[in-house]
């Protein structure tokens, strides 16, 4: 692991912190629920043809681009606090997902992600 980058582990699943590095990471809501997972991540002014998601093992990461696509010729900026740049956030749950069924939906700059596990690991 970098020096970038820590782990944090609540109840089984390990979410990454990252400290710098060029990317931002958007925030995540993590849920149990009777079936399996919830996760939720706050993707506001991205675009759905601009996020990825991936899943290797028991970890699940979302990743893209946010684009600043409100601008015109005549601005120059004056303050800018909001990230336009690549983004990542990587969960490990206690489950292997390549078993999972997992079901995508986008709406209102949320990315949710449901996810019905087999095979959970204690």
């Amino acid at each position: 692991m970098s020096e970038q980058s820590k782990r944090r582990s609540i109840l089984g699943v390990t979410v990454n912190q990252s400290l710098g590095g060029g990317t931002w990471q958007p925030a995540a809501d993590i849920y149990r629920t009777s079936t399996g997972w919830l996760l939720k991540f706050e993707l506001a002014g991205v675009t759905s043809d601009d996020v990825a998601v991936e899943v290797h093992g028991s970890r699940l990461t979302v990743r893209g681009v946010r684009r600043d696509l409100l601008i015109g010729d005549c601005c120059t900026h004056y303050s800018m606090e909001i990230a336009y740049e690549r983004f990542e956030r990587m969960v490990e749950l206690p489950c292997d997902l390549q078993q999972a069924h997992l079901r995508l939906e986008f709406r209102d700059g949320i990315l949710v992600v449901r996810i019905n596990c087999k095979g959970e690991r204690s």
